[in-house]
């Protein structure tokens, strides 16, 4: 299963931007960023079957262990691509956080969207070390 993350503004050259590509090529699994505009742009077309995913201060709270349990989930039941969005400074409009299969918070605090991106990318390579068996400090 592909992991998609999709992010608003550009990160450039940044310590959020290093952090993401760090992650990044730890992730065994397929993997993919793309960055859009602030405003305006086209979300790529999704690999089908795909789960949906916006990240959201108002979304699930989930521990490291059940947003791998999930991804594993929808791996085996042939979801092609989960794909995650993060929107820009003001969010996701009402529509797009209607039609989400899962919004996704990382707490009740605003971050910045280039963190998310950071955050985000360091929880998507736990969640595969996870699924993979790797020993997990936290476990139990």
């Amino acid at each position: 299963m592909r992991l998609h993350v999709i992010a608003r503004g550009k990160i450039g050259r940044s310590p959020e931007a290093e952090l993401v590509q760090r992650y990044e090529k730890r992730i065994q699994w397929p993997f993919k960023l793309t960055e859009l505009p602030d405003t305006g742009g086209n979300v790529p077309a999704p690999q089908t079957p795909a789960k949906e995913v916006l990240l959201d201060e108002r979304g699930k709270l989930m521990s490291s262990e059940d947003f791998a349990a999930l991804l594993e989930r929808w791996r085996d039941d042939g979801v092609r691509e989960a794909r995650f969005l993060i929107g820009a400074a003001d969010g996701h409009e009402e529509e797009a956080r209607a039609n989400a299969d899962l919004l996704l918070g990382f707490g009740k605090m605003t971050w910045p969207h280039l963190m998310v991106r950071a955050m985000l990318a360091e929880q998507l390579y736990r969640a595969t070390t996870i699924v993979a068996g790797h020993p997990y400090h936290r476990s139990g």
